[in-house]
């Protein structure tokens, strides 16, 4: 029998000053994610650095900036991996892109919640051997800062690379020692920005938005809200790709209509 997660209803002021603090002092609301969920995480992570109670813990992390990381690191789960279930990307690449180039106009494109980069890049190799990279705005964006330094970086571990085609792999990607380094022009090809998804106001007009294995943390009113925001910032025929534990049960309450598996266009 399945082991059952045990909730517990009493209000636990301790946790719920922690927070508030985060909120009032980060702008991170985790009110809007799973509370058992992202509670467990975060107990986990403050019982492993010997603190005692939510409230020493938040005092630590406001001194010390590699806790505050790796609070973020433990909150957003920064799990990513090139061309993650590899069909989806062949979809991307065979069907919805050529679609998306009938306009004839400068794609832009967004990689929301895009981690430490794994995504933005795959999405960057596709489009440079399809021969549109130059004409292509990608923009990548995630509210944790380390993650995005290691995006920035472009230096990857190999298991990181386990579904990246041998061939695209040895253009986009150099070896050193026990690393592979992401190539300087898909680096620069992308727009790596810090935003909080739940606070921050969009951009409008994107062809395409990638949000993947990430809403899934959320409550479903966080995750309303946000699908509510993905559909106002795409333009009409535009897409959102989703993570393939996320679909969307009724995507026409937000001005979506179903296509492909997990790709929802703007009516």
């Amino acid at each position: 029998m399945a082991e059952r997660e045990e909730v517990s209803t009493a209000p636990d002021p301790d946790y719920t000053g922690f927070i508030h603090n985060v909120k009032q002092s980060t702008g991170i609301d985790l009110a809007q994610y799973k509370e058992a969920q992202m509670k467990r995480r975060l107990t986990t992570l403050r019982m492993k650095n010997g603190y005692q109670s939510f409230s020493d813990f938040f005092a630590a992390m406001m001194k010390d900036k590699a806790l505050f990381y790796e609070f973020l690191d433990r909150m957003t789960i920064n799990v990513s991996e090139f061309w993650r279930n590899p069909n989806r990307w062949e979809v991307l690449r065979d069907v919805i892109l050529p679609e998306l180039q009938g306009s004839g106009r400068r794609l832009k494109l967004w990689s929301a919640a895009c981690s430490t980069g794994e995504e933005p890049y795959t999405l960057a190799m596709i489009l440079s051997d399809k021969n549109i990279l130059a004409q292509t705005g990608i923009l990548a964006t995630d509210i944790d800062d380390g993650a995005l330094a290691k995006a920035k970086q472009g230096i990857y571990l190999e298991r990181s690379l386990k579904d990246v085609p041998k061939d695209v792999a040895g253009r986009y990607f150099t070896p050193e020692g026990p690393v592979f380094k992401v190539s300087d022009g898909l680096k620069k090809s992308i727009d790596f920005r810090k935003q909080n998804l739940l606070l921050d106001k969009f951009d409008e007009g994107f062809d395409l938005i990638i949000c993947r294995n990430v809403m899934i943390y959320f409550t479903e009113e966080a995750k309303s809200k946000l699908y509510h925001k993905f559909s106002a910032s795409l333009r009409p025929g535009g897409y959102l790709f989703v993570g393939s534990t996320e679909q969307i049960f009724t995507p026409a309450q937000y001005g979506f209509e179903s296509t492909e598996t997990f790709f929802y266009r703007k009516k």
